[in-house]
């Protein structure tokens, strides 16, 4: 099983509205593989996200929409172990992408690597992707996709090492947390183990 890291930009405030996807798919000794696309949300884009980002509605003019990029987006999460910072937001923009469009949920185990970064390194004063880069000098272009999901990799390779494990998976075993789940139309969240209750939601 791989890991497979993907991160989301999205054209306004809703969640449906994927604008740029980026996934990197690494093993114990590294990225094996990458994928980036521009996404046509088929919405108007709002300035406060232009700011982030710097994609406007002219980028995506010939780009795919969600669905149709979908078939390329799936064979990355199948059998494999997906992680996003702040991994409540991009996965919540893909199950209302997949939503939006009637596609089924792959079902697929996930992680947060906020939260995984909060025990690795206790105490930081923040724990936003930038902030954590900095700190454990990886240089990346912050809010874009393919960057991002690069950086959230170099983090949790970084963390492996320095917990001196050999793997993800053995790693989040020995920091106490538990993977989410999604499968069709619900999900449950990663949870520090002992500390939270299991939270479970179904979507309309």
């Amino acid at each position: 099983m791989n890991l497979v890291s993907i991160d989301f930009e999205t054209a306004n405030r809703y969640r449906s509205s994927p604008c740029a996807i980026g996934i990197v798919v690494a093993n114990k000794d590294g990225i094996i593989d990458e994928f980036y696309s521009l996404i046509n949300p088929l919405m108007d884009f709002e300035s406060n996200n232009i700011y982030v980002h710097g994609i406007t509605e002219t980028d995506v003019l010939d780009a795919p929409t969600f669905a149709e990029l979908w078939p390329r987006i799936v064979p990355f999460l199948t059998n494999n172990l997906v992680i996003a910072h702040n991994a409540s937001f991009d996965m919540s923009v893909l199950r209302a992408s997949l939503d939006r469009y009637n596609l089924p949920y792959p079902e697929l185990e996930y992680l947060c690597s906020v939260m995984i970064s909060k025990k690795v390194w206790p105490g930081m004063s923040s724990y936003k992707l930038n902030r954590l880069a900095e700190v454990k000098g990886i240089e990346f272009s912050h809010h874009h996709a393919l960057d991002d999901s690069r950086a959230v990799i170099e983090l949790l390779l970084q963390a492996i090492g320095e917990k001196q494990v050999d793997s993800l998976q053995e790693l989040v075993s020995t920091v106490n947390i538990s993977c989410g789940r999604i499968f069709e139309r619900s999900y449950i969240t990663p949870k520090v183990i002992g500390k939270t209750r299991e939270n479970s939601r179904t979507t309309n």
